[in-house]
């Protein structure tokens, strides 16, 4: 059933992409205008049916997240989408004077858009932004770890969009294993690594092009005579935000030898003044299921086994297990080769590595995978930029963390393994969107001269545009 249906609603949607493939701004805009207020005046609904399905989240941390970065994207692209619109002009090489040349963004279709869990409403509401500022059509598939989102989302859509602009689809492994294999015009996925790799794959069936965000083991950086106090708020609050579970967390963090035990203190002073009340907290997220919850107590436990030491940021009790809650640790100069040093956490467990020279730091990141985001805390603006120079992340955001991805006037985007493509703003207009060159050429052209019978004209003139 499942799939007769996501095949019926791909045909119905790409036929009414193909049957107006250049929507004007107004109609953009009008379905810009509606999924802002389908969140606005629905907000409330939303950010319980977020906290229902982490078990406890927050209302002002949903609103943080979810909530004010979808309106802001939704806002963004209302400012500025019927500039994007507009044709761009572009220089025309000498030898083709008089002919002129333009880029004429054009919309792609139909796009397809994969959705995770962590942050369901804006990693939904984020690419549907640029999708139809661009003038196309979508289908979204939600987060099965999401179900009581998915049910209040895909309501509010069906009530506010039409079948032929927007469908939603809910459902499991095998059902996103089928939305990735239409043949979509673009394909927008947002999760794991390892998920990314089936996406890719399935999408290449049919040669659709694909935007991945990623992740991966993103690094926090502080230098020698940094701000170490505001650092490690920073990095403290980036962390434990959502509980961890943030593609952009701060996932390590590489520190100065001299200084460690400076930042330790600083973190566990940073942690219970945000959360005074520890687990108990009502601002403090739980883990959103057993099976992500299971997953990082045994990261815990592998790194008891292999003797690292832990430093616990919280008072009172590490562990709720029924409510799926774990307090904030800090594990200190761990292996290299323990899982918690091999894969993306995506919880509040935060390594804390010592070095003993900037240089080492910088080699430390660039010898693993490229990251999605670094978090470099520095004062010295040379030193910043060499930085920048010298290591590959996603996106960088100096002296604190998560900030650069709410910026919509940037690109969003991984490197290497963390990811491919990116988009928010324009460059998701540009990402979603064929930017078709034009050439126009009157009748008069000097083109003319370029064309058989080759004789002397044609020999002085390739002379001349050789020099």
């Amino acid at each position: 059933m499942f799939s007769s249906d996501l095949r019926a609603a791909y045909e119905h949607l790409h036929a009414a992409s193909r049957a107006d493939p250049y929507p004007d701004w107004s109609a953009r805009r009008d379905r810009l205008k509606r999924l802002a207020a389908l969140i606005q005046d629905h907000e409330a609904l939303l950010c319980d049916a977020i906290s229902d399905d982490f078990g406890h989240r927050a209302i002002a941390e949903t609103q943080v997240l979810d909530i004010m970065p979808s309106l802001e994207a939704i806002r963004h692209a209302l400012r500025h989408g019927a500039g994007w619109m507009r044709p761009r002009r572009a220089s025309t090489s000498i030898w083709f004077w008089p002919a002129r040349a333009q880029v004429l963004p054009q919309p792609l279709g139909l796009v397809g858009i994969i959705v995770p869990w962590n942050y369901p409403l804006y990693l939904a509401v984020g690419p549907l932004a640029s999708a139809f500022a661009a003038g196309n059509r979508a289908m979204v598939k939600l987060s099965e770890f999401s179900p009581a989102f998915d049910v209040q989302f895909s309501r509010l859509v069906r009530a506010a969009f039409d079948p032929a602009e927007l469908a939603i689809f809910t459902g499991g492994a095998d059902e996103a294993a089928a939305f990735s294999a239409l043949p979509f015009d673009h394909l927008l996925f947002t999760g794991s690594t390892a998920v990314g790799r089936r996406v890719m794959a399935a999408a290449s069936a049919n040669l659709v092009p694909v935007t991945l965000e990623l992740g991966g083991k993103s690094p926090a950086v502080l230098t020698p005579g940094c701000d170490l106090a505001l650092a490690a708020e920073r990095i403290v609050y980036g962390k434990l935000v959502n509980a961890g579970q943030t593609c952009v967390a701060p996932d390590y963090v590489l520190v100065p030898r001299a200084e460690l035990d400076a930042f330790v203190a600083a973190c566990e002073q940073a942690a219970r003044r945000l959360y005074p009340a520890g687990l108990d907290s009502p601002d403090y997220c739980s883990i959103v299921d057993l099976r992500h919850y299971s997953r990082l107590t045994s990261l815990l436990a592998q790194a008891r086994a292999a003797g690292v030491k832990l430093h616990a940021l919280f008072d009172g009790a590490q562990r709720m297990d029924l409510r799926h809650r774990l307090a904030p640790t800090l594990f200190i100069d761990p292996p290299l080769d323990i899982a918690l040093m091999q894969e993306e956490i995506f919880g509040p467990w935060l390594p804390v590595l010592p070095y003993d020279t900037v240089e080492q730091a910088i080699a430390h990141v660039n010898a693993g995978p490229r990251p999605l985001a670094l978090y470099w805390f520095d004062r010295d603006k040379r030193r910043i930029a060499r930085a920048l120079r010298t290591t590959h992340a996603g996106g960088v955001t100096v002296n604190d963390v998560l900030m650069h991805v709410a910026q919509d006037d940037l690109p969003f985007g991984g490197v290497g393994p963390s990811g491919m493509g990116h988009y928010h703003g324009r460059w998701g207009f540009d990402t979603l969107s064929k930017l078709k060159p034009v050439l126009r050429q009157p009748r008069l052209a000097g083109t003319a001269l370029i064309r058989p019978p080759y004789g002397k004209t044609f020999t002085r003139l390739m002379a001349l545009m050789k020099r």
